[in-house]
């Protein structure tokens, strides 16, 4: 039995066989000269190569449960991989340049991909990403590079790994994982976000974990203090069994708050809002008690809009479509019943990386100040519009709310309000109902923007304060970097009087505040924020029980008076 100690980033106790995340090596195309002697069996190798991947495509095409969009790309693919007039200008190609076939059919592959993106025909266009990703499965087969299926990780798992990526993180929410284990991250990454969420114990910064866990072993994970045990003996495992029974009989006694009001012991009324990430988390937002949605993530929409071949994410339309994104913010809205959603618009950029054409990736020296958040959807206006059409179409089904993330400066606001207006007139021009009096708010996550609070406010119809932003960005602490988990405090004094001022703006501006960080879902700090002024609070679903009973044990005055020490 191994116990070893990391930084708790999510609570609760689980135990599970471990699921060793493999870390991926950077695939190189080698590039070397070959003699006339080797053409004949690099061109085979090639061949061999091909016929693997179609034989691989042929047997997804015979799934059953494909969607139409699934089965046409698939069908694509077969077409774009036998293309005899492809293959015939890279055999020349080969056997003039006398190069390796990997080298060569890389670079075929790039300049095939690159005409098709300037042929001013769409479609042709569209076509690029296809020929690229489908050739890549083959140069992976002749490399011999094997790539992981986040897809294969079983229920009941403990995932360990050095790192995991945001767009892996679906996964918590698909399979019932009893724990998350982690080298790389901090307390408030979006993994650990993610991890709260749904309810998995994860724990971080624990040097060589993968090195010291065993495919297979049994792993517990005590998230609430920050506890790894590797291999534990009988004796162990049932201590722990009697704790995970204790936890469930808790959470099962919070219960009773889901369906009540959030108020204080004197009577203060509070609007406890849910943290959703995709349409499913709706109905659990439902099931404990929210008062509607304070922040519906959209960037997973994106994330999710692939399918695994060999394990490499493939996008099945090249893009998120308008009609997708309407069903889904549709689904969410119907399934509140009424109650006020928050939608933020696309977040991505930073370490949240999505996967379509139209949003190229970049390599940028420093990812969480660039372009990221309404930085990206301003400079890529078409995928902002679509994304704003699709919410306007379904604002119908229920009371909509768009934000607009990382604003640092009241000109993005006026540049977002007016392709705004442009999408709702191509609507109205297009006969296609929607509510146009939907209220635009702004995210307060920079120092920038808390600073100019009181400009801001006079061009946003309210405000949401995403805390864990915030504090990265006015503390300098990357909050995804265990290196510096230590200085990322959200109870720093810098953070906690940005907070006040901003809410001071809102209130002078007479528009509805709310925070939607992870300030919102913990106990100590919502304490802190209700006596501060705040009385909206969103969070992960599975925290709302909590937060409600939480406020019922104080009066205001208590709560008021616990937060000017904190602030003063």
């Amino acid at each position: 039995m191994n116990v070893i100690l990391g930084i708790s980033a999510a609570g609760r106790i689980g135990i599970g066989k471990a699921f060793i995340l493999p870390e991926q090596e950077e695939r190189k195309i080698p590039c070397r000269k070959i003699s006339q002697e080797e053409i004949s069996s690099e061109w085979n190798r090639f061949t061999e190569a091909r016929q693997a991947v179609i034989e691989e495509l042929n047997s997804h095409l015979q799934d059953p449960n494909n969607s139409k969009e699934q089965k046409d790309l698939l069908e694509t693919y077969l077409l774009m991989i036998q293309d005899p007039v492809f293959t015939k200008e890279l055999q020349d190609s080969f056997e003039k340049q006398n190069y390796n076939i990997e080298h060569i059919l890389f670079k075929k592959v790039q300049d095939y991909a690159e005409m098709l993106r300037n042929s001013n025909n769409d479609y042709l266009a569209e076509r690029a990403q296809d020929i690229e990703d489908v050739y890549d499965q083959v140069l992976n087969s002749l490399l011999n590079y094997n790539t992981y299926d986040i897809e294969q990780v079983p229920d009941g798992a403990v995932i360990v790994a050095r790192s995991m990526k945001t767009s892996d993180t679906v996964i918590l929410g698909k399979r019932k994982i009893a724990g998350l284990v982690l080298t790389e991250g901090g307390k408030a990454s979006h993994v650990a976000i993610l991890a709260k969420s749904y309810g998995i114990p994860a724990i971080v910064g624990i040097e060589d974990i993968t090195s010291l866990v065993q495919q297979d072993d049994i792993v517990i994970v005590d998230g609430n203090i920050g506890e790894v045990i590797i291999q534990p003996d009988t004796a162990t495992i049932t201590s722990t069994n009697t704790k995970i029974l204790a936890e469930e009989k808790q959470i099962e006694a919070l219960k009773k708050f889901k369906d009540v009001k959030a108020r204080t012991e004197d009577g203060t009324e509070f609007e406890i809002y849910a943290n959703i990430g995709t349409v499913e988390e709706a109905q659990a937002a439902l099931e404990n008690g929210a008062d509607g949605i304070g922040l519906f993530r959209t960037e997973f929409l994106f994330m999710n809009a692939v399918k695994n071949f060999k394990g490499k994410k493939v996008s099945f339309t090249g893009t998120l479509s308008e009609e997708v994104q309407f069903q889904a913010y549709k689904q969410v809205l119907e399934t509140m019943q009424g109650k006020p959603v928050t939608i933020r618009t696309l977040d991505a950029g930073g370490d949240k990386m999505i996967n379509i054409q139209e949003v190229p990736n970049m390599a940028e020296r420093n990812p969480l100040m660039g372009l990221r958040a309404i930085r990206m959807s301003l400079f890529y206006p078409q995928v902002f519009r679509t994304q704003l059409r699709a919410l306007y179409r379904a604002s119908v089904y229920g009371d909509l709310k768009i934000l607009l993330p990382l604003i640092t400066d009241v000109s993005q606001v006026d540049t977002a309000l007016k392709i705004i207006k442009g999408v709702q007139f191509q609507l109205r021009d297009e006969g296609i109902p929607f509510n146009p009096d939907v209220p635009v708010g702004v995210m307060i996550e920079t120092a920038a923007a808390a600073i100019t609070a009181d400009c801001i406010a006079q061009h946003a119809k309210f405000f949401s304060i995403g805390t864990n932003d915030l504090t990265q960005y006015i503390l300098g602490v990357d909050r995804e970097n265990q290196a510096v988990t230590p200085l990322y405090n959200e109870f720093s004094l810098a953070v906690l009087r940005m907070i006040r001022s901003t809410i001071f703006n809102a209130n002078m501006a007479n528009i509805p505040l709310s925070v939607c960080g992870e300030m919102a879902g913990n106990k100590e700090s919502a304490i802190i924020l209700a006596g501060m002024g705040v009385r909206k609070l969103s969070m992960a679903p599975s925290q709302i029980p909590l937060i409600k009973e939480t406020l019922s044990h104080f009066s205001i005055t208590e709560l008021e008076n616990l937060s000017k020490r904190s602030v003063f």
